[in-house]
């Protein structure tokens, strides 16, 4: 039985194509959707990620990973966000629909760009970087946020008890 859901799954995979990388996995099922040539994890890296922030609530949703240049970052981040300029990533939540399986989680929009700026700047490693952003957009999906300060302290300690299992550092400590 396991044989037959690994090679359903190895299929699945295939079929996805069309410059975009689609994983399928118990936790998160991840598509990721590359707009700009920029170094960025791989999509089994960014599943796990994914996947560890958010547990349970994973339970083979989708969720989409888009990389996008400045331009396209700073345009979004204005229009969603009434900020002009590019940001590292913004989460979009998918909307309730009534669905047949698990629905999806939403859109995960990064700019490789602005983390390479930051990774730099705060002396981390990008797949550090990476990996917490990608945690932290996923929270955002299932409802964390830090526009508060007590919604922030819980948020970030989530952040760091994920990465911290991971592998990674806390990223709020220089």
């Amino acid at each position: 039985m396991r044989r037959r859901g690994a090679a359903l799954r190895r299929v699945r995979t295939r079929r996805a194509g069309h410059g975009r990388h689609a994983s399928v996995h118990p936790g998160v099922r991840l598509e990721l959707q590359r707009r700009v040539r920029s170094w960025s994890p791989t999509p089994r890296e960014l599943r796990s990620w994914a996947s560890a922030a958010l547990g349970r609530r994973a339970g083979g949703r989708e969720l989409g990973v888009c990389t996008v240049g400045i331009a396209e970052s700073a345009r979004l981040n204005a229009r969603f966000r009434g900020r002009d300029r590019p940001t590292n990533v913004l989460s979009f939540a998918a909307a309730a629909l009534p669905a047949l399986g698990a629905p999806p989680l939403g859109e995960l929009v990064i700019c490789p760009r602005v983390l390479r700026a930051e990774a730099r700047a705060q002396r981390k490693t990008l797949r550090a970087h990476w990996a917490h952003l990608v945690v932290h957009g996923a929270l955002h999906l299932v409802g964390y946020d830090h526009e508060r300060a007590a919604d922030a302290r819980r948020m970030e300690r989530r952040e760091v008890a994920v990465l911290r299992r991971l592998g990674f550092a806390n990223p709020y400590r220089s």
